[in-house]
């Protein structure tokens, strides 16, 4: 499976994609069939329908660019394990008010590749692998494996990120600065009712801040990996921090008087991000980031402009 790829469809010209995908039958195959590679036989028994039908209709998910087959050793000879393609689809619709879609630039940061940071214990980092480093050792934040993290969190403090400011290269004006992640609360095992004041700097200009409801353990992340421990952090909220000449804003409700201006975007050549939570927080409850691999939605930080 391509982790690493999500599925744009144009339904005005990905017709054979979308004919794939128009079936109950054919939906249920790609759902089961996830995470584990599995043979028409084992599909069929899951699904309890007959071979004949899983057969044909995994021709069409091959045909249509979905489903991938290979061939594996088996218990009697040989047998064709059947895999997703994708692991996330979107229709979208072209906008074709503007013409060339020259309006939005978007940069996709790795979780671990923050440039600075200041946590305390406890606090993490792991990849889609494994545990990096120590836990609850901040220094470890410091580790070169630190650049597959999927997961890190920690009690207080922050991470930084240093976005290009490709805003530079434009010569069009900068209507509005968006930051999306996913993110929760953080506290050991889990708890759904732990609120903690995620924090927002751009250039060191406080955003403002949102509330996480708790840290979420009630059922394992839609990516999060089967070695991660179900006693811990699974998924968060997908957040989307924006700042535009009006003010600021987190999903569309207002945060703070923070405007465009006031970050001074066209005076640095980088934008820096940070997020965390502050000393002084009304709810210190501590941060889980989540980036490819974990949660529920298979991005890192991602910093869009829009023109």
């Amino acid at each position: 499976m391509n982790d690493d790829t999500i599925l744009v469809i144009d339904p005005r010209t990905d017709i054979a994609v979308l004919k794939g995908l128009a079936s109950e039958v054919r939906i249920k195959i790609l759902e089961l069939i996830l995470h584990e590679g599995k043979n028409v036989n084992e599909i069929a028994e899951a699904l309890k329908l007959p071979q004949s039908t899983i057969a044909t209709n995994i021709i069409i998910l091959e045909k249509a660019g979905l489903l991938r087959t290979e061939t594996a050793k088996g218990r009697k000879g040989t047998q064709k394990l059947c895999h997703p393609v994708y692991r996330e689809m979107v229709i979208r619709f072209p906008n074709n008010s503007r013409g060339k879609r020259d309006d939005t630039i978007e940069v996709e940061m790795p979780i671990g590749l923050y440039t600075n940071y200041e946590v305390s214990a406890p606090c993490g980092l792991c990849s889609t692998e494994g545990i990096i480093g120590f836990l609850d050792v901040p220094s470890y934040f410091l580790d070169p494996g630190r650049v597959k993290a999927g997961l890190l969190w920690f009690e207080k403090g922050y991470v930084e990120y240093k976005f290009p400011n490709n805003s530079l290269y434009k010569e069009r004006m900068l209507r509005k600065l968006e930051i999306s992640a996913e993110l929760s609360s953080e506290t050991p095992g889990t708890n759904g009712n732990w609120p903690s004041d995620v924090t927002l700097w751009v250039n060191d200009v406080e955003v403002g801040h949102w509330t996480s409801p708790g840290d979420f353990g009630d059922r394992r992340g839609k990516l999060t990996p089967d070695w991660w421990k179900l006693e811990g952090s699974q998924y968060g909220l997908l957040k989307n921090w924006s700042v535009t000449e009006e003010g600021s804003f987190v999903d569309g409700v207002s945060t703070s008087d923070t405007k465009l201006l006031d970050l001074a975007i066209p005076d640095h050549h980088s934008i820096r991000v940070r997020l965390g939570i502050k000393e002084n927080a009304e709810n210190r409850g501590g941060l889980n980031i989540f980036g490819r691999g974990f949660g529920n939605y298979d991005q890192d930080i991602v910093l869009r402009l829009y023109f």
